[in-house]
């Protein structure tokens, strides 16, 4: 990067830090810490939402997404606005009612503390995880802009992180998040305006997502349905989006305390409802546009020469083994289909359906060669990371914007994982401290005193201390898991249906105690888990999208067996 891009860089984000730090002035106690005293105005619990949901991995590994495998991941999100309805009329008023600082203080009052510190324990292990890939994300931007090594990038990285989360709490959380939003808006509408700037002067923007559509990149609606019926390998298609990922929304906003966490700092019912309606219909449209720009970023590269493989840090190791020689006699070979797909783009205006034609075949061809490439890469010689999925979008804003832009979006890569990441933290720290530290706390367990309260807010921020140092731990061996935005949402699969169910049976099954739930959801979880693997090792093929529904169902209809068969009245609850 230049040197103006390192000022913008640096400029952005010192001015977020000081921004987030100056209004997060807060009461030295757990409401002030955790929920922002119950005072958030339902556009700052929208945008804590958004920003929440928008980090560094939505806006490194989304236009990859699209760039590979096309559209139809937005399909992951068509059940989320139901989800919301959902929300407002059951979670919502409860929740506020109940004035709870976490989710599952719930789960103590209709069941027994054994189901609520399990459920708890399902999302501090899920969410910890999570985070810690959140944190590799923008580290692989310092590690390829700088040439530093990834396990001293991830620790830079997370102390920022942790720094600015543990000194500011929600407010600084929610407060910085409204400013990184717009900026991040702003500089994606420019990086996509960019894109089609570069291309061809006569080539417009319907121009550019024809191109996209003729090489099967505009797929939005898939059916997931072949020859053979209904393709349950298939990750993204409109019925697994609806069923699916309803389930997998309802679950994230209703139970995941990092979601929950930021509806509850709202002023009342209202401000939380209208915060979570107002996301069912910004997120759809606002994933649609940073997956369309992953496909004019394919377009962009029909007609410009495009990069066989995108992660430069791995192509020098591949360059400097014993495999060099078929490695660059693959760049040659690639560089000539390049050459033809732009030699058979100058006629896609005047003959779209020969263009298309050609382009079709020449697309197989080049990814094909890519396969081979990746293979290299992948051998027991260079033992390298074959996904360059991550790195598609990074490697077009360095490559082709102009002085001060680059540094613009990667300072929007880094807010949006400072955002999301800070949320996590504080939402972690929340759970341990309120349900487990002061549950089980004999001490003082019930003190409303101002010794008491400034000593549990200084105890809050130790927890959220160690839970970033965990989160680094993680990041340090996130490498190798291909596109980011699957490996999180695969990973949050494993978990959030099972604790849905929990949640489902609290609302709605009445009669069900909490030893027939508790049971359900350990043989819930050990089935989940026992799918993925399966899934894994090729014996059975389903999307992960599916292991939210079987989660949530089989706890409820397994809680409802075991109630059953139970005493009528529990001796234990």
């Amino acid at each position: 990067m230049s040197q103006l891009d390192w000022i913008v860089l640096s400029f952005t984000l010192i001015a977020i830090i000081s921004y987030g730090l100056y209004k997060s002035r807060t009461s030295k106690n757990l409401e002030g810490y955790f929920l922002s005293n119950r005072s958030m105005p339902w556009y700052l619990v929208l945008l804590s939402i958004m920003g929440t949901q928008a980090s560094a991995i939505t806006f490194l590994s989304a236009p990859g997404q699209a760039f590979t495998d096309g559209m139809r991941f937005v399909q992951y999100y068509f059940g989320l606005p139901i989800a919301m309805v959902i929300l407002c009329v059951t979670f919502v008023p409860l929740f506020n009612k109940l004035k709870v600082f976490t989710a599952y203080e719930f789960l103590e009052q209709r069941f027994d503390i054994k189901t609520r510190s399990f459920t708890s324990f399902l999302f501090l292990l899920s969410r910890g995880l999570s985070t810690g890939i959140s944190i590799y994300a923008p580290s692989i931007i310092l590690s390829s802009l700088l040439g530093w090594d990834i396990f001293w990038t991830n620790i830079v990285m997370g102390g920022l992180l942790i720094i600015y989360t543990v000194s500011g709490g929600a407010k600084a959380v929610a407060y910085t998040q409204q400013l990184q939003l717009v900026i991040i808006f702003v500089g994606m509408f420019i990086a996509g305006y960019m894109v089609v700037h570069l291309l061809p002067n006569n080539i417009g923007f319907i121009d550019a997502l024809k191109v996209g559509g003729a090489s099967g990149k505009m797929n939005v609606i898939t059916t997931g349905f072949t020859n053979k019926g209904f393709d349950w390998k298939d990750r993204y298609n409109i019925i697994s989006g609806i069923i699916g990922g309803f389930f997998l929304a309802l679950s994230y906003f209703g139970t995941d305390q990092s979601q929950v966490g930021r509806y509850l700092t709202a002023k009342d019912n209202t401000e939380s409802r209208v915060g979570l309606l107002m996301n069912g219909l910004v997120k759809v449209p606002m994933q649609f546009f940073i997956l369309l720009l992953g496909v004019l970023l394919f377009t962009f590269y029909q007609f410009k020469q495009q990069p066989i493989f995108f992660n430069n840090a791995q192509q020098e190791k591949l360059l400097t083994s014993s495999k060099k020689d078929s490695a660059l006699l693959l760049q040659q070979q690639f560089a000539v289909v390049n050459e033809a797909k732009q030699k058979s783009l100058q006629q896609f205006t005047t003959n779209e359906a020969v263009a298309r034609q050609s382009l079709q075949q020449l697309n197989t061809q080049s990814d094909d060669l890519r396969k081979q490439y990746k293979g290299l890469i992948k051998s027991s010689e260079v033992k390298g990371d074959d996904n360059d999925t991550n790195y598609i979008f990074l490697r077009f804003v360095v490559d082709y914007l102009p002085k001060g832009l680059v540094g613009l979006l990667i300072a929007i890569i880094f807010l949006a994982a400072w955002g999301s990441i800070a949320a996590a933290l504080n939402s972690l720290a929340s759970c341990t401290m309120i349900d487990f530290h002061k549950r089980f706390s004999s001490k003082n367990r019930h003190s409303l005193s101002t010794q008491q309260c400034e000593a549990d807010y200084r105890t809050s921020k130790l927890y959220t201390l160690a839970w970033g140092i965990f989160s680094v731990i993680v990041a340090e061996f996130a490498t190798g898991m291909g596109s980011l935005i699957e490996a999180v949402n695969v990973l949050g699969s494993l978990f959030y249906g099972v604790i849905l169910g929990i949640f489902l049976v609290g609302f709605y099954l009445k009669k069900i105690q909490g030893n027939a739930v508790f049971i359900a959801a350990i043989i819930g979880e050990l089935i989940v888990v026992a799918i993925f693997i399966l899934d894994k090792m090729g014996i059975i093929g389903l999307g992960f999208l599916w292991l939210n529904v079987i989660g949530a169902v089989v706890v409820v209809l397994l809680s409802w067996l075991i109630q059953m068969v139970m005493p009528k009245k529990e001796l234990v609850n």
